[in-house]
């Protein structure tokens, strides 16, 4: 009896098939996605639209993909039906962690190349993870309706990156759907089957999961080994916790309940979890009465590159912004986040992103889907202090930093960056990275007219708007992806804003001494366009300590005391003025100024 439930597990673990999608952004990965819901018959006509997978509002305006997504696909290849399941995964460099995770539920991955394009430097990143996972790699070359399109050159660049062979490489087009009957059979022939025993005790790994309001947090998990059945006592390994699956399912175009999944499948529980700590992405999912001896090894934790404070704008939806940032990590593992104090701005979070465009996202989805606003500070990265004991202390905002009396000296993260470029922005890019305080380690002509530059870059000075120039100067051609390096010491000060005196936490910020001057100065100069007038000058300074480095001041709104005045005595007017100037320097002792949100992130606009 065993040998033949055994044997008919085998059998249909054999019509499974787990794989993603993995390319650097706007490579037409969502089209692509479009067309194999579309040919597997998967999504009706009347409920199509156009990237269908990203469900975000925010994705399709601006036409990336932020979230990974899951879908199963049913398909008929020679006579038999196969299970297909697609993990859709995002293109930017800071979402990397979205990927990294579909990754570690796969057996294969589609690298999709622009034929206009070619490799971009995103591109090589994820797909040396897919390799160190053992992923079958399936190279697809996609846009080829396109009259741009480099099929030949852009060949040979993934023949040079993956040893593949040239009829490996399937030629396709998401627009128009060509190719994309090939890429089915692919993923058939090519990747392999998901191993597993169905009579083992159950291990489900844990990679992503989404919070409803109705129905509490749904994980979404792919099994490894054993089964799992509605209503099973089940228990999260790294947390402990205990639970009834209440649901189970498979994720179709919305979630689609299963009495039983076994070992390779990939799908849904939900059992009416309402805390989000209790759901940890990584996590193992075993039963209470028969668990498995070891969790599987997840995927390596997320390491924010860029923190920044947020808080609420009124200091009673504290809790609120709580439970909203909670919620919201559910759906987005990468975002971390520790309690913060600020004097100018009372209680908030400081929050761990993984760049500039991740916190962009992050403050945007807070204000669309849970109401919030918020004041986000100006962004920092994690430095190393070392004060004059040998002490460490680890600091996340100026306010952290130690004293100039007590510290010895400051380390700061350096990242080892690459960029794909055409050979004519060479000379532009590179005197972009000596200017942000770079090194040049290497550079390294991929093809004729295409150059990779290999750069050593302090963190700090490519969070704020490194990727913007980059991309200008390069006309969009330019593709930029790094990983952390170490810590190097570094001549780092701490800059002040003060407004009239008053010292405002919120603006500080951690810089290199020479770039300190020219910053102070700009922030000045910005502030000054922000800040309202009030009745009163309102002096804007920058200072390093003590020593005041720039000052601007927003001139005072002024009455014409002196209009009732038709003549008469010269001591007159002198009164009335006198009178309004000492009524103005009261004022300025008890008056207080108004700092627009907008000045909070005019750091970030900063030329």
């Amino acid at each position: 009896m065993y040998l033949c439930v055994q044997f008919r597990k085998l059998e249909s673990m054999k019509h499974i098939r787990n794989f993603c999608i993995i390319a650097h952004i706007d490579h037409g990965k969502s089209t692509l996605s479009d067309r194999l819901l579309q040919y597997t018959d998967t999504v009706a006509e009347r409920d199509f639209q156009n990237q269908l997978l990203d469900n975000m509002d925010l994705e399709r305006e601006r036409g990336i993909t932020i979230k990974s997504h899951a879908i199963q696909m049913e398909y008929e290849h020679e006579g038999e039906n196969y299970i297909l399941n697609l993990i859709d995964t995002p293109g930017h460099v800071d979402f990397s962690y979205e990927v990294s995770r579909s990754i570690a539920a796969c057996e294969g991955a589609l690298l999709i190349v622009d034929a206009t394009q070619g490799i971009q430097a995103q591109t090589i990143s994820v797909l040396y993870q897919a390799i160190e996972n053992d992923l079958e790699i399936i190279p697809v070359l996609n846009k080829m309706d396109l009259e741009a399109a480099m099929p030949e050159e852009v060949e040979d660049q993934i023949i040079d990156l993956i040893g593949c062979a040239r009829e490996d490489i399937i030629h396709a087009s998401g627009k128009t759907g060509y190719g994309v009957d090939k890429i089915l059979d692919a993923v058939i022939n090519k990747v392999p089957a998901p191993e597993g025993d169905d009579q083992a005790p159950l291990q489900a790994l844990i990679f992503d999961s989404v919070f409803n309001s109705y129905r509490g947090i749904i994980a979404y998990f792919r099994i490894f080994n054993g089964k799992i059945s509605t209503k099973d006592l089940v228990k999260f390994v790294n947390t402990g916790k205990e639970y009834d699956a209440d649901e189970i399912g498979v994720l179709k175009l919305g979630l689609s309940p299963r009495e039983t999944l076994s070992a390779g499948d990939v799908g849904y529980i939900i059992s009416g979890i309402k805390t989000a700590a209790e759901v940890k992405v990584g996590d193992t999912i075993t039963h209470i009465e028969r668990p498995c001896e070891k969790a599987i090894e997840g995927f390596s934790e997320v390491k924010p590159m860029l923190f920044a404070g947020i808080y609420p704008v009124d200091a009673d939806d504290y809790e609120e912004l709580r439970a909203s940032i909670e919620k919201l990590q559910l759906n987005d593992a990468s975002l971390t986040f520790t309690l913060e104090s600020s004097a100018a701005l009372g209680f908030g979070f400081r929050c761990g992103f993984l760049g500039l465009l991740h916190m962009e996202i992050v403050q945007e989805r807070l204000d669309r889907e849970f109401n919030m606003d918020v004041i986000t500070t100006v962004p920092n990265v994690q430095y190393l202090a070392y004060t004059t004991k040998g002490e460490q202390v680890v600091v996340y905002n100026p306010s952290g930093m130690p004293s100039p009396s007590h510290l010895d000296y400051v380390e700061e993260p350096y990242i080892k960056g690459s960029v794909i470029t055409r050979a004519e922005y060479v000379g532009p890019i590179i005197k972009l990275c000596l200017d942000k305080r770079g090194t040049l380690l290497n550079q390294v002509y991929l093809a004729t007219d295409r150059v990779e530059l290999s750069f050593e870059l302090p963190l700090g000075e490519i969070v704020f708007d490194f990727y913007d120039k980059l991309k200008s100067i390069s006309r969009g051609y330019a593709s930029f992806d790094y990983h952390q390096s170490g810590y190097k010491e570094s001549k780092l000060v701490r800059l002040d804003i003060l407004l009239n005196g008053e010292m405002v936490d919120a603006l500080s910020t951690l810089t290199h001494i020479d770039n300190a001057q020219g910053f102070g100065r700009r922030m000045c100069e910005k502030l000054r366009e922000l800040i309202p007038r009030q009745q009163f000058d309102v002096a804007i300074q920058a200072a390093i300590g003590s020593k005041i480095i720039a000052r601007e001041t927003v001139k005072a709104l002024r009455k014409d005391v002196t209009a009732k005045c038709y003549g008469g005595d010269i001591t007159r007017k002198r009164k009335l003025l006198e009178k309004q100037k000492a009524g103005k320097k009261r004022m300025r002792q008890i008056g207080s100024v108004e700092v627009p949100q907008s000045a909070f992130l005019a750091v970030l606009k900063l030329d």
